[in-house]
């Protein structure tokens, strides 16, 4: 009988084993899931002042903005603007084709707009009152 249960050991290694089923699946159309985490940190005389992770996958020519957040101290310093700026130009210089994320109604949809991303797509009410609004930017 199949058993479902929580992963054992690291959850990196079991997110591993999903990814090569995926790719053998996506071989058949030439494509690899596969991606690679790039991070990119601010920081002021020793301040932590935020950061970004994203994920680039090359097959797919597209990157995916996992996290972005600025700390207190650093907001309003266009920190934020700059994370995403240096995400872009690796990203051009990497042959992408694309940037995506997705942020909540109430955190930085309007940042992601000025920076010229549009929407694509939204799950109202996720949570109640609550927008999760998807983004992308073509490079």
């Amino acid at each position: 009988m199949t058993q479902i249960r929580p992963v054992e050991g690291s959850a990196n290694d079991a997110r591993d084993r999903i990814l090569a089923l995926l790719d053998r699946h996506s071989q058949a159309f030439g494509k690899s899931f596969r991606s690679e985490a790039v991070v990119f940190e601010a920081h002021e005389e020793g301040i932590y002042l935020g950061g970004l992770s994203a994920r680039f996958s090359p097959d797919l020519k597209w990157v995916f903005v996992e996290l972005l957040a600025v700390a207190e101290e650093g907001r309003g310093k266009g920190i934020g603007r700059q994370l995403m700026a240096r995400l872009e130009e690796k990203a051009g210089s990497r042959g992408m084709e694309g940037i995506w994320l997705d942020t909540s109604s109430f955190q930085a949809p309007d940042f992601y707009e000025r920076l010229g991303y549009r929407e694509f797509g939204r799950i109202d009410g996720y949570p109640a009152n609550v927008a999760r609004q998807f983004f992308l930017k073509r490079l």
